[in-house]
Parts: structure tokens; sequence; C-alpha cells
């Protein structure tokens, strides 16, 4: 009889590289403690315990745990970069814990997760007791997250450059194929990290110049370029009622949701290749499209209630469900169920992959779109040969494949977890949007159904499923359940 052999998944190189992660985090830590203590808040006290014991147990993993080999194969890459995203929020959910207005370790993980996957939904029914600290807190998680921890790792760790860096490149960066824009992936990954740092100051600038206080523009520029949406409001963007803040944000959403390696062809000068980008033009078009349709739903509603109503609030609401930020403007249900439904449809398809953003990225469904016009072509003249092409280049028959599997397997998830949360006493409708809401990390409330209530009033064992539902959308699906297979394991 065969006999299959276990693959010897080198575990000590995990840990130490875990290790040193969890250093990083500590370094981001200390900004909320600094917030705390330039604020004279008592919080500061819980960050500083939580900073001490995640360098302590970073130190640990770095110094005393050995590995014979520095080489990460593929399934080192692809379980590193899904263990990292729960250990940074196993780490990031203490502050929560032992902060002054502490929430139970269900609820924590929930908000960590939410933040570092970009979701930006929240158990909190109130942030308006919530300190500074957290506060800046629950924006950093967002800002790491959204161009991802493995590739900041990658940025400031070289030692990766040789060591699985491009296993753990493709598992975390969302897209269906990656292009390396420098010769070496740590150069790749400072160069994307360099363009986000640029626009997330530009924005914090931009909108301290409004009125906006310096921690605010701090935070929401944390969440608009991370796509993220936790706000410092109650009310999110509409607390301000100003029609600058909303024009900024949207333009700095919009540009959280264009390909990253796009935006660098175009800081060097390749404008013609944002130009011809199908996806970019796709992208375009779409949010224009759906505003002829919100502003004509809009009228129809009898909801104009002034000229915002006509054009930015519908373009502000657009831009932020696409790339799945959250933020919103008011009470977009007054705008009529045709507006919700098509909410829906932006939630799932989200915006370009190599983005910041959620949803199954306007990549895929493209792709998608034009299988199916060759299929329905091929109905009538079943000897023609036709290809997928985007952007002047013939699509490989198994990248097609690819994309129709993800697009299915994103599907039968939603299906699941809202078959699994209505099983957990949720209605229907609330269930099927909640799960989709987080496997497309776009986290709008389930309230917005009609359920009464954000996610506090999610049972337990429902808010552990929505977490990971988040990570599984986060990391696009196979990274996450590679490890439900077997043969994983195996040789």
């Amino acid at each position: 009889m065969h006999r299959i052999e276990r693959h010897n998944i080198n575990f000590p190189l995990l840990l130490r590289v875990a290790g040193w992660l969890l250093i990083l985090e500590t370094v981001f830590m200390m900004v909320p403690l600094g917030t705390c203590l330039y604020y004279g808040e008592a919080d500061w006290l819980c960050f500083a315990l939580t900073c001490g014991f995640t360098l302590l147990v970073g130190l640990c993993l770095t110094r005393l745990v050995r590995s014979s080999q520095n080489h990460m194969g593929k399934r080192e890459g692809f379980l590193l970069t899904a263990l990292v995203w729960v250990v940074f929020s196993i780490f990031g959910m203490l502050p929560f814990i032992f902060c002054t207005t502490p929430i139970s370790v269900t609820d924590a993980f929930f908000e960590a997760m939410s933040g570092f996957t970009t979701t930006g939904a929240s158990v909190l029914d109130s942030i308006s007791h919530m300190s500074h600290g957290i506060l800046m807190w629950r924006a950093l998680m967002q800002w790491i997250g959204g161009m991802g921890i493995i590739l900041f790792t990658l940025a400031v760790l070289p030692m990766l450059n040789h060591s699985g860096g491009m296993q753990m490149f493709n598992a975390e960066v969302t897209g269906i194929t990656h292009d390396k824009l420098r010769p070496r992936i740590s150069q790749t990954a400072k160069s994307l990290w360099l363009i986000y740092i640029t626009l997330t100051i530009m924005l914090m600038l931009l909108l301290w110049a409004g009125p906006m206080t310096g921690f605010d523009s701090i935070c929401h520029a944390f969440g608009a370029i991370s796509t993220g949406g936790f706000s410092t409001a109650e009310d999110s963007i509409e607390a301000w009622h100003s029609v600058y803040v909303k024009v900024v944000i949207t333009i700095f959403m919009f540009l959280g949701g264009v390909n990253f390696g796009l935006i660098f062809k175009a800081v060097n000068g390749q404008w013609q290749q944002v130009r011809c980008n199908d996806v970019f033009k796709v992208y375009v078009g779409a949010i224009f499209v759906m505003l002829v349709l919100f502003v004509i739903s809009i009228i129809g509603a009898g909801a104009v209630r002034d000229s915002d109503d006509l054009w930015i609030n519908p373009l502000f609401a657009i831009v932020s469900t696409i790339t799945s930020t959250g933020y919103s403007v008011g009470n977009f249900e007054a705008w009529g169920p045709f507006v919700l439904s098509l909410t829906f449809l932006m939630m799932f398809c989200g915006a370009c992959a190599g983005s910041t953003s959620g949803g199954a990225k306007l990549d895929r469904v493209l792709f998608l779109v034009k299988n199916c016009r060759n299929e329905i072509y091929r109905c009538v003249y079943p000897n023609s040969i036709r290809s997928v092409k985007v952007n002047g280049k013939v699509v490989n028959p198994d990248l097609v494949n690819k994309v129709i599997a993800f697009l299915c397997l994103y599907m039968i998830l939603v299906c699941i977890g809202g078959t699994l949360l209505t099983a957990m006493g949720l209605p229907p409708v609330d269930s099927f949007f909640s799960a989709f809401s987080c496997l497309s990390n776009t986290g709008l409330g389930a309230g917005v159904t009609g359920y009464g209530g954000g996610y506090s009033l999610v049972p337990t064992a429902g808010k552990w499923l929505l977490a990971l539902l988040m990570l599984i959308g986060r990391l696009e699906l196979f990274t996450v359940l590679l490890l439900f297979v077997p043969s994983f394991w195996h040789r």
C-alpha cells in the first residue's frame, strides 16, 4: 500500500519570523501609547503592558527558537501569511480587553480582526467614551492591514527576500497575477509602501487644513487610504457636515481602490499604461454608471434635501462602497431599495486588484464577463476559437478557470456563512448580508437590512465565524482554504 509521507514544514523558521513580526507590532503599538500619554489618558498603562508582553513574546521566539534551515517553501509561505494575521489580531485585541472601557475577548478579537483586514465592521455600540489611544489603535490597525502585514515585513526584513518572499507576496497581495515592480521582491514592497505612506501624509495634511483636528485627520487618513472605514465620530464623515471633507476623502478612497502597481507606473510617467488599462477603465466607468443610477433613484424616491444629495453624497457613497471602505454620509436607505440592491452589487465586485479594497475585484468580474461572452458566441459558432483578452494580451485558460473557481467559492462561502448564522438565530436577510459584508471586507452594519442594530447583536459563535470570513476574504480565499486541505500537510 502506498504510504503518504508528511511534509516537513519548517515550523522553527515560522516561529522565528512570527517573533520578528511581533516586535514590529510592538513598535506600532507605541503610537497609541504615545497618544494616551499626550492626552493624559489612563489607557497608557494598558498599552504599556501590551507592548511589554508582545515584545517579550517576540524576543523569546527570535532568541530561543533555532532553525537548521532558512529556506521557506510555498507551504511555509502560505502558512505564515495566514498565521501572522491571526497572531497580530490576538495580540492586537489585548488593548481592548485591558483598557478602561473593556470589552469581551470575543468582541475584542472581532474588532482587531476587522481592523487588520480593513473590514471596518464594529461591535462597539458607541465610541464616544473610548480614549484617543484606543481610537488611534483602531485606525492604525486598518492602515497596517491595508497594504499588508507581510508586505511591510518584506520591506523591512530583506532576509525574507531569499526565503519564500515571493510566495508570501503572492499569498497576501490582492489580485489574480502579481507583477514585481523592482528586480527584488523587497524593493517592490518598499516601492508600494512608499506610495502608500505618501498618499496617507497627503490626505492627512489636506484634512487637517479643513475642519478636522490633527488627531481626526490622522485617523481618517489611515481609514480612507486603507479602505478600512473606522471613524472617530459616531456619525462617521457626516459628523463634520463639510463638502470639503467629503470631496477630499472621496478622491483618496478612489485612489485606495486603484492598483498600486498602476499608481507606481503613473508616478514614474507611464501614463499610457494607466489610460490603456482595461480594469482601470472599467473601475471609472462603473463609478460613473452607478452615479447616474443613484441620482435617478434618489430623485425618484423624493429624497433630495439639498444639492449635496444630487452628486456629492451619492458619489461619496458609491466610492466608499465599491472600495469596501464603508464610510457613510447619512442614511442611504432613504434613497430607495434600488440603491440598496446596487450597493450589494458593488460590495461583490469591489475595486481593482492590487489595491487595498475588498470584494471579488473588478479584474475577476471582467475576466468572467469576457469568458461568458465567448461561450455565448461559441453556442452559435461551435468551431470558433476565441480567447479572453485583457489589456491587449491573451489570458491563459488556466487563469480563467482559476477565476471562475474563485467566484464560485466566493458565493459558496457566502451561502455557508449565511446559513450557519441563521442556525444561530439571526434573521435570514441579515445573516446573508453580514456574511457577505464580512467576506467582502466592506463591513457595512448588519442593521442596514433591518436587524435593528450592529454586529454587537450577533451571537458569540457568529462573531467568530464572521472573523474567519474576514480573514478568508482579506487573503482572497485560497491562502486560508488551502490549510483545510489534507494534501497541504502531506508531501
